[in-house]
């Protein structure tokens, strides 16, 4: 198995833990006064979501964790679980409404996520970076409220809610960017 050492950490690294796989949040480089380098790291479990602090000492190693990101689409819902299929081999995966978390708000069937592997089962996915998907109830604009950047609440065809500028009608198509869930701009469909 392959393993980093401590000049090679960085945010985004996959490594295994006590038989658990992690990836390195943060990690800072300390250089005291006197004495060895020190890597001051915040980890998060890909499998239980917890953090973890540690410090390692320059020429420490960590063992690489199994972890393999693949593309799969969605395909649908059957009530807790998600189901996923691999563009590659026609494999399917499924992930429960845990795993996916608020991911659910941007998925729509067909669209193409990013899903994690860890020793070949599914632990989480991504939804792309933008959606453009399409509002299914928004509040009437009110008339001479269009000198300031009002916002309005609208729903969207999956379900999630987010704040639109006042003019966004039903039916309208709107780009989202999921990592913040923000209004990017209108989109004609």
């Amino acid at each position: 198995m392959a393993s980093f050492n401590t000049s090679e950490f960085r945010k985004g690294l996959k490594v295994q833990i006590d038989g658990d796989p992690y990836i390195m949040i943060e990690c800072n480089f300390v250089k005291p006064g006197k004495g060895q380098a020190l890597y001051k790291c915040k980890l998060r479990n890909l499998l239980r979501n917890t953090v973890l602090d540690r410090t390692y000492k320059s020429g420490d190693s960590l063992e690489a964790a199994d972890i393999t990101t693949i593309d799969a689409q969605f395909l649908y819902k059957q009530g807790d679980l998600f189901v996923f299929m691999d563009n590659d081999n026609y494999e399917q995966y499924e992930l429960s409404s845990e795993q996916v978390d608020d991911a659910w708000k941007w998925l729509k069937e067909g669209t193409v996520c990013s899903m994690m592997l860890y020793n070949e089962n599914p632990i989480t996915m991504e939804p792309p970076q933008h959606m453009v998907l399409q509002v299914e109830y928004a509040e009437p604009a009110v008339r001479g409220n269009t000198a300031t950047n009002l916002t309005k609440p609208v729903k969207l065809e999956t379900g999630a809610e987010i704040m639109v500028p006042a003019f966004i009608e039903q039916g309208q198509f709107v780009k989202v960017d999921t990592r913040n869930s923000e209004y990017t701009e209108r989109v004609k469909e």
